[in-house]
């Protein structure tokens, strides 16, 4: 048995752990990061239906279209490969193989597309009741492996080097905000990444809005500049923000940007084995509040990242969730001012038994770019 195999293994092994607690008689993942993480492989997530099975026992099935099987060839053995015809109904397929399987209790994957779900429901009927996977695969992925903060530090240090590269041979003042967008990709890719996922850069007025994409709008000289980036590696994300000036700053964005800089500290500071992700977002937040600011910090302090952008734990007020050795989520508070900027400082965080380490090193002081 392979490395690989034993790892998938132990994955789908864990899952089931989780499938036993909940009273899950199986599984039913679409072609989503929860697939990937299972099998290590991403298939497409189009209008093909794509579904990993995974019973209380034996081995799980893997169904998808004719054509994708040679996609998965490797994976015979680990699982058993059931194939649809492109005039054949692939749902039908997987609800007559889960009712051979004797479930009646299903966990479906939160991702998988409405109009698969529904069919699914309507062809298996009454007699078997439907809940959301997530909690139990999010439950299984919520601590990365050795091999996972591996491949997410290398990332972070690489997002480190293109900041550094950025801010000593890039351009701010007189571009566009869609010419640093490029300046961003052609360093993600020099720097080995497989993909952009995005670039958020907001500058001056723009910054303002946490989620502006961005624009043809010029650079002004002194407008600080968002620049939110993630790119993908390994089929991992690193995703950092920083918010550099075109030129010389203005002398009241200065107070802002020390409060968000004082804010990221104390986030790290509280953040322990042990501690409610809630209450590291509560240290961030009360540093803004106090500074007279609450109102504009106006998202979460940060989230999970592995194979998805977006993932536990999200570091939110309501979320109880302890913290554990592992874990891995992003430290980004922000201050907003309308029609003024806005000010976002973004770290990768993987908490280890002492407490808080950042995957990035780039500096988190002021930068004034030309």
């Amino acid at each position: 048995m392979t490395a690989a195999v034993k790892l998938y293994a132990s994955r789908i092994d864990a899952v089931r752990a989780n499938m036993k607690a909940g009273g899950i008689d199986a599984l039913v993942i679409g072609a989503t990061s929860d697939m990937q993480y299972l099998t290590g492989k991403k298939l497409p997530n189009t209008e093909r239906f794509n579904a990993l099975v995974i019973s209380s026992t034996g081995t799980p099935h893997l169904v998808v279209p004719q054509l994708q099987r040679p996609l998965v060839s490797e994976l015979e053995g680990s699982v058993e490969i059931v194939t649809w015809e492109e005039t054949s109904d692939p749902v039908a397929v997987t609800a007559d193989l889960l009712a051979s399987l004797g479930a009646r209790s299903l966990a479906v994957d939160g991702l998988m597309r409405a109009a698969f779900l529904l069919r699914l429901q309507s062809q298996l009927g009454q007699s078997v009741s439907f809940s959301d996977a997530t909690p139990v695969c999010a439950q299984a992925r919520l601590c990365k492996d050795s091999d996972e903060i591996a491949i997410l530090k290398d990332a972070g240090g690489r997002f480190d080097a293109i900041w550094q590269e950025f801010w000593s041979k890039g351009r701010l003042v007189g571009v566009s905000e869609r010419n640093v967008v490029e300046q961003i990709r052609k360093l993600l890719h020099a720097h080995g990444f497989d993909t952009m996922e995005w670039c958020d850069v907001g500058s001056g007025p723009n910054g303002a809005s946490p989620l502006h994409h961005h624009s043809d709008r010029i650079i002004e000289p002194g407008d600080p500049v968002v620049i939110d980036f993630a790119g993908t590696i390994g089929g991992y994300f690193m995703d950092t923000c920083r918010t550099p000036v075109a030129g010389t700053p203005p002398p009241e964005f200065l107070e802002i940007y020390n409060v968000v800089q004082r804010a990221h500290v104390a986030a790290n500071v509280a953040a322990k084995p042990g501690i409610a992700a809630q209450e590291v977002d509560r240290a961030g937040r009360d540093v803004i509040t106090a500074a007279g600011f609450g109102d504009r910090f106006i998202h979460r302090l940060g989230h999970g990242l592995g194979l998805d952008a977006h993932e536990e734990p999200y570091i939110v007020s309501g979320n109880k969730l302890t913290l554990r050795p592992g874990m891995v989520y992003s430290n980004e508070p922000g201050i907003y001012i309308d029609g003024k900027w806005g000010v976002r400082i973004e770290d990768i965080i993987l908490m280890t038994d002492e407490g808080a380490q950042s995957f990035n090193t780039a500096t988190r002081d002021i930068v004034s770019m030309n």
